[in-house]
């Protein structure tokens, strides 16, 4: 299976399945001498593990990370760096009625007809459990762009309800299960969810990730345009099916004078009087906060019986049982901010590497 590998010079490689014993990540294009241990990468797993609230999959995995290679006394060593995570809570007898039965919205059906097998317990590659590879990935990446490059992700709508941006509060995100700026919002996703959860049904998202203190000149003109890289970055996250940048497809409704982001002379160089761009023009970094958004279908596992077929091509109904997230936009936040810090080391490395040459 090819495409499990993404980045130019930092670059991650991401292997194993939810119901196998354990799933990893290799690091590669780490500088050397970066202060790293297992805590760095641990507090970063801690918020996008399962179990954590009732809204999402109760499957109990304390995804305690193991460095086996790449670190000596605490320090990054230049080579690659091998990160396990053990799967522990498995139970893969509740998937057993997959093994012949595709669910409708899943990637079940284009594993088999690529492959000619799939591993149905939980997924295997396609399940979100893979995405905790991503985020260990991402607190190595935060790493190389240090604290003066922050990265901040959350939910903006739920379903057809979005948040009020005029009650934008950052300090009420890491205060409800949802990462929600809104308080009022949380409370009414909180009710929302309840009853999509009884009903046996999910729900989609969306979610937005902010960084801030992103140096000018990032990215590259024509097709490693940063934020081409950006889209792929979300784009390959489970579950996601659009991925906007600044205003988006917001700027389709716009007119010329409204969407260029008007620029003054500021005191440490160009100051924009907006930022519709979000933060990215010609593919290249502005200096202004960079603003993606992504939308999150509803999970394919549920409970309320779909139409679909079998392996043999037999028409059935399937109800999918087990433990899965009723809106798995909750657990994509973490994962979203992890792929923006991973592009953005990846770029910055890129380009020190250009300016170095000059």
């Amino acid at each position: 299976m090819a495409g499990s590998s993404f980045g130019t010079l930092f670059r991650f490689t991401t292997w194993g399945e939810s119901h196998g014993p354990a799933i990893g990540v290799v690091v590669d294009g780490v500088p050397s001498l970066l202060p790293l241990c297992e805590e760095d990468i641990q507090y970063w797993l801690d918020r996008r593990r399962p179990g954590q609230s009732k809204f999402t999959t109760q499957r109990q995995e304390p995804d305690r990370v193991e460095i086996l290679s790449g670190v000596l006394d605490g320090r990054t060593t230049g080579t690659p760096i091998s990160l396990l995570i053990r799967n522990v809570d498995q139970r893969s007898k509740d998937y057993g009625e997959l093994a012949h039965t595709y669910r409708p919205g899943h990637a079940d059906i284009t594993y088999d007809l690529k492959y000619g097998i799939r591993d149905h317990r939980g997924g295997g590659r396609a399940s979100a459990r893979e995405t905790a590879c991503r985020v260990a990935a991402g607190a190595i990446a935060r790493k190389i762009l240090g604290p003066a490059i922050t990265i901040r992700g959350y939910m903006v709508q739920m379903g057809a309800d979005r948040i009020d941006r005029d009650r934008f509060d950052p300090e009420a995100i890491e205060r409800n299960p949802f990462w929600c700026p809104d308080a009022a919002a949380a409370a009414r996703w909180e009710e929302q969810l309840l009853a999509v959860r009884r009903a046996g049904s999910s729900i989609g998202a969306v979610i937005e990730v902010v960084a801030t203190g992103v140096p000018a000149g990032l990215g590259e003109p024509v097709y490693d345009k940063l934020d081409a890289d950006i889209a792929k970055a979300m784009m390959s996250i489970n579950a996601v099916k659009g991925v906007e940048i600044g205003a988006g497809f917001a700027a389709a409704a716009l007119r010329g004078e409204e969407n260029a982001d008007e620029i003054r002379a500021g005191l440490a160089g160009p100051r924009f009087l907006s930022n519709h761009a979000g933060g990215i023009l010609g593919g290249i970094s502005t200096g202004q906060d960079i603003v993606v958004r992504f939308a999150v279908k509803p999970t394919s596992s549920i409970l309320i019986p779909r139409k679909t077929i079998t392996r043999e091509g037999r028409e059935t109904e399937i109800v999918t049982r087990g433990r899965h997230d009723p809106c798995v936009g909750i657990r994509a936040v973490p994962v979203g901010e992890a792929m923006l810090a991973c592009v953005l080391a990846d770029h910055l490395l890129r380009h020190r590497g250009v300016y170095e040459q000059r």
